[in-house]
């Protein structure tokens, strides 16, 4: 099912953003890989985890099984239920009527109609985690974190400041962020081992990798993290071939939730931080 809006995009995000004025964020849903690719067949940018990992018969086994259990829990509602069992059994020409709850319906569709998002991952032994900022307005923020095994948190957040610091956790996951440091420029043209200084032994000691990058037209910012047993370092690159070049530090949390914050407000120049 693909969520429909009856209203004009601009007034729906004006209702929503109105509802979230009193500066809380709010939990939406926490839906498994397999229970979004069900209710949302359409999405293939966010990346599903577990779900990619299945060859092509237990996809078709786990899909089956979410759409039971989403039926059992009450999430949706099947206006043709009489045609529940053949489409379990996968009959082609068979077509659900699917009704979803409001939290969920409103989940989707925000991910689905932002402009811009802010795209998180985390690389560690642990396996790789993700998350998207998907940015509407300076008061509507939909942020989804993604683990590593393929569940998807779903919160709404009224501030950047409350989405970077819901994102912050992905880069570091240990709190081992401490102080800020010297920055250091380092040159476009040249980063190969020999011409990053101390960084190489940051990059080698590293047990957290991130990589943070504004998906916008024309491209934005990016970042790079790296957390060690001791500190994070950040690597800011303000756009794609900036003339700058590229700046390195390391960052006490503050910091560090800033550099996100800039990274969100850089989405749209007239969005605040807080």
């Amino acid at each position: 099912m693909k969520p429909q809006l009856d209203m004009d995009l601009a007034e729906f995000r004006a209702q929503i953003g109105e509802a979230l004025t009193q500066g809380e964020t709010q939990t939406l849903a926490r839906l498994s890989d397999e229970e979004l690719a069900v209710l949302d067949p359409e999405e293939m940018f966010i990346p599903k985890p577990h779900l990619s990992a299945m060859e092509s018969q237990q996809r078709e086994w786990a899909l089956a099984t979410a759409l039971r259990s989403l039926v059992s829990r009450g999430t949706v509602e099947i206006l043709n239920v009489e045609d529940l069992d053949a489409v379990l059994r996968g009959a082609p020409d068979v077509q659900i009527d699917m009704r979803i709850q409001i939290e969920i319906d409103l989940a989707l569709t925000l991910r689905r109609t932002a402009d811009r998002a802010l795209a998180v991952k985390q690389q560690s032994a642990a396996g790789t985690a993700y998350g998207y900022v998907h940015v509407h307005a300076a008061n509507l923020l939909l942020v989804e974190r993604i683990t590593a095994g393929g569940m998807h948190l779903f919160t709404l957040a009224s501030k950047v400041q409350d989405a970077a610091e819901l994102v912050q956790p992905l880069l570091d996951p240990y709190g081992v962020a401490d102080r800020d440091g010297e920055s250091s420029s380092l040159e476009p043209s040249v980063l190969d081992r020999e011409h990053v200084g101390s960084l190489a032994g940051v990059i080698d000691k590293a047990r957290v990798v991130g990589e943070l990058v504004l998906l916008k037209d024309p491209p934005g910012p990016m970042m790079m993290t790296y957390a060690t047993d001791r500190a994070v370092w950040t690597v800011v690159v303000d756009s794609p071939h900036a003339p700058s070049g590229i700046t390195a530090r390391p960052v006490s949390p503050a910091t560090l939730t800033h550099h996100i914050a800039a990274m969100l407000t850089a989405a749209n120049p007239e969005t605040p931080h807080a």
